[in-house]
């Protein structure tokens, strides 16, 4: 029942922030320099004032401020994003087109990020003060100051141009014509480059993270009383340090989720992954603003979802926590 209770204020909470971004975007867009029409009119070859000011009439973009704002809220409450300047097409299909690329990249990145980074950080701690551990921790803060563009070109070059291991560019072989099995094996084939690149950077962080969090519990009390009963290392580390020491770093894991699909922008942009990152990047270019506003709009959504999972994780990871806090 108190579940249930949580589920419902949580969810009651995640909508008002998602109306919030909403908003602030919507206002953030309309300070952005350029004007969408004359974009359009420019790439039409027709520049003159009456095309501009027709095209403004035709989106609206010749009404209010207000208006605009309060006929946006009204078309995304009815579950409408509107229209792409430039495609002509609703933004909801370009979004759901691209959203699956962008949610195999992340989720695979993410996983990748948070499973080794742990892994990494446990074994740190376990060896504290030896070779292994400043290795570890020299590797996570080399990968944590190296520019993730810097990665993904380097990436390119050696792994793809260089060894022609992995290949560096799109989802999958274009033409191949694979299905089935051959298929998913060609998509994971082209996944590596990008999930690496955009995972080495939170992996850095995860470690860094764990390895402080398991020193910190391996100071308390119950630690020590547990060594002096004679348990076994390992499983002090198992069954007693690690599954307290593991909440920060789902805390923190789940604040980053906001920070993959910026990273995302920058990665399927270089390895020319078909996702809304790159979705993103070209909408801005192109002054598409409902395009940006839907991706912005998908991306709170998923964020403020993956906390309310993190939140659900907790009580699974530590029953102690009470989730109607």
């Amino acid at each position: 029942m108190k579940t249930l209770e949580f589920l419902i204020q949580r969810l009651a909470k995640a909508a008002f922030v998602v109306l919030g971004v909403v908003i602030l975007n919507f206002l953030l867009i309309q300070l952005a320099p350029g004007d969408p029409a004359a974009v359009l009119a420019g790439e039409a070859g027709a520049g003159d004032e009456q095309f501009i000011a027709q095209l403004r009439a035709q989106f609206g973009l010749d009404q209010p401020l207000y208006v605009q704002l309060l006929s946006y809220l009204q078309n995304i409450l009815s579950g409408d994003l509107g229209y792409s300047y430039r495609n002509q097409v609703p933004v909801a299909d370009l979004i759901m087109e691209r959203l699956p690329a962008t949610l195999l990249l992340t989720g695979s990145a993410f996983v990748f990020s948070l499973v080794l980074g742990i892994v990494l950080g446990v074994l740190a701690a376990y060896k504290r003060g030896s070779l292994g551990d400043s290795l570890i921790m020299t590797g996570a803060l080399v990968f944590y100051a190296t520019p993730l563009f810097w990665v993904a070109l380097m990436a390119v070059l050696v792994f793809s141009i260089r060894l022609d291991w992995l290949p560096p560019f799109d989802m999958e072989s274009i033409g191949a014509g694979y299905t089935g099995w051959a298929r998913v094996m060609d998509i994971a084939h082209h996944l590596v480059l990008p999930t690496v690149t955009l995972g080495l950077f939170f992996t850095a962080v995860y470690t860094r993270l764990t390895r402080a969090s398991m020193l910190e519990v391996m100071n308390l009390d119950f630690v020590k009383t547990a060594r002096a009963k004679g348990v076994p290392k390992g499983r002090i580390i198992r069954r007693h340090v690690l599954r307290n020491a593991i909440l920060p770093v789902f805390t923190f894991a789940s604040v980053q989720a906001g920070q993959l699909v910026g990273g995302a922008v920058l990665t399927e942009t270089v390895f020319a992954w078909p996702g809304i990152g790159r979705l993103m990047f070209d909408a801005l270019m192109q002054r598409d603003y409902p395009v940006l506003l839907g991706v912005f709009l998908v991306t709170a959504a998923v964020v403020v979802l993956v906390n309310l999972v993190a939140d659900l994780l907790y009580r699974f990871v530590d029953p102690r926590i009470e989730t109607a806090g």
